[in-house]
């Protein structure tokens, strides 16, 4: 099979024109959060449009997924970043001719960019003959890495590259410095009186003296003086210049487009792996999902928010993890109970699972069957805006329309607090309104809401519940549950608050 890109699995299933903007949904999800902290380290990669738009198609995503599990190994991954590390500082040396000026200074920084690139291509080469591979992805870039070495064409680019390099090796010459003159001569095997001199006055050193040595400039670029020099010492040394204009001008094109695209699309996988390493070493797991995309049986084993995790990791704080499924004929989770208990989390983490999933990446939990989805809406709270003069509820109603409108039975819905700009009965009208659509549309679909009795809408909605400590109504577990929504919980939390709780007020008739 012929190699074309490690992150699609066949020719004509790319990416195709890069996105330069997130979804609509990122910033619902936080899913912004975990791509900023996915790329923060690999900028110069331009990543983001990789995180920016999911697959169609199950056997690219498991092309990902071996391709993932294949860089869990240490070594493997440690070959890459080797690999990435060597083709940076070509890169970096191309920038710098870019920025020079003199002629045969430009040509030298371009041979050593060719020279660290054929480095890194035969060391990559040698270094993946060592280790075992399975995914196709990297057992075929391997192959195809394989036959580019033995190729003429970059067997000749090295061949050529180490002569050039020894050539120019053998440059020698003398300065013979006069007033304002300089003359450049080639090296005649003179004899270099540095050490017979520093001999010399060893004799008269007593104790620590002065050091009067100058530190010559080392900066890349040269002033109108070197440029000189080297336009003199390149006239006596005419055949090695010529042959270095020569080298440059054949091998402007000298990196293979395949290998250049590998070194940035492999970037994907190692940033990723990376940002979850850190989390895998404070104890949370991640598991590569089985994708369906005809049936709407899910389920997810110890799943959390990655955003948060992310950020509870950093503050040495405790991550709570929360399984669910849905079986049968269920389709909708309807999250309800107390403020601050982790309704919003648990409907961000059902999304972020199922876009990373759709990435081909690992997700976080134990274990977990997710579906493939073809669009994601969210439809979180907005804070009233007055320039388009609509009330919020007018607001609420046009957006949650546009999603409806465009939302196929393959799609994702999140909604999140809607609604609580109106009255209990107008919300409750509206709301199973909403989820008598998406239960025609037979959506997957996750809805926070503090209206209890959408919980039990139809056999489509399955009732969960953000829950609390038994013995202290005011503290949370973050922890959600299937059981009914009764609304206890909500209203236990609010008197505990405000000190209206039955043994709270029994306490105060006593007194």
């Amino acid at each position: 099979m012929t190699f074309h890109s490690i992150l699609f699995d066949i020719r004509g299933d790319s990416i195709g024109e890069e996105p330069s903007e997130a979804p609509d949904f990122f910033v619902d999800l936080n899913l912004d959060q975990v791509v900023d902290a996915i790329t923060a380290s690999r900028r110069d990669y331009d990543l983001k449009p990789f995180f920016y738009m999911t697959l169609s198609n199950i056997d690219t995503i498991k092309y990902r997924q071996a391709v993932m599990q294949d860089l869990e190994q240490k070594t493997l991954f440690e070959y890459l970043e080797l690999f990435a590390r060597k083709m940076r500082a070509m890169r970096e040396h191309l920038v710098q001719v870019d920025r020079l000026f003199h002629k045969y200074q430009k040509e030298a920084w371009f041979l050593d960019a060719v020279e660290i690139y054929c480095d890194a291509v035969q060391g990559l080469v040698q270094n993946l003959n060592l280790v075992d591979m399975e995914s196709r992805g990297l057992l075929t870039f391997h192959e195809f890495l394989s036959n580019y070495a033995r190729s003429r064409r970059f067997t000749s680019l090295v061949t050529e590259t180490k002569k050039l390099k020894a050539d120019l090796s053998t440059v020698r010459y003398c300065l013979l410095i006069r007033q304002n003159s300089i003359r450049v001569r080639k090296y005649d095997d003179e004899i270099d009186y540095s050490a017979d001199v520093e001999a010399t006055f060893e004799k008269f050193k007593i104790g620590a003296v002065q050091d009067y040595r100058v530190e010559l400039p080392s900066g890349t670029t040269m002033n109108h003086v070197e440029e000189g020099i080297l336009d003199l010492v390149a006239r006596l040394y005419p055949d090695i210049f010529s042959t270095l204009d020569d080298y440059c001008a054949r091998n402007s094109n000298y990196l293979d487009e395949t290998i250049g695209v590998f070194d940035r699309e492999i970037q994907f996988y190692l940033a990723y792996l990376d940002f979850i390493a850190r989390l895998k070493r404070a104890g949370l797991k991640f598991c590569y999902p089985r994708l369906t995309d005809n049936n709407k049986e899910i389920y997810v084993e110890e799943g959390f928010d990655l955003a948060l995790a992310h950020k509870l990791i950093l503050e040495n704080t405790p991550v709570v993890c929360n399984d669910f499924f849905l079986k049968d004929q269920e389709r909708i989770f309807v999250v309800s109970g107390p403020n601050q208990g982790g309704k919003t989390t648990f409907a961000r983490t059902f999304g972020q699972l199922h876009y990373l999933a759709c990435l081909g990446c690992p997700i976080p939990g134990s274990g977990a069957q997710v579906f493939l989805f073809d669009r994601l809406f969210t439809h979180f709270e907005r804070e009233e805006d007055i320039t388009n003069l609509h009330g919020k509820l007018q607001d609420d109603l046009v957006r949650i329309h546009h999603v409806l409108e465009h939302a196929t039975p393959n799609s994702l819905i999140i909604i999140n607090e809607i609604f609580s700009s109106t009255t209990i009965n107008d919300s409750v009208f509206l709301g199973n309104r909403i989820l008598e659509k998406i239960s025609e549309l037979d959506l997957l679909c996750v809805c926070v809401t503090f209206i209890v009795e959408l919980a039990s809408f139809n056999e489509k909605t399955v009732s969960v519940v953000s829950t609390i400590v038994p013995d202290n109504p005011a503290l949370r577990t973050y922890k959600i549950v299937r059981k009914p929504a009764d609304g206890l919980a909500y209203a236990i939390s609010i008197a505990e608050k405000h000190g209206l709780t039955y043994d709270r007020v029994m306490e105060r008739i006593k007194e």
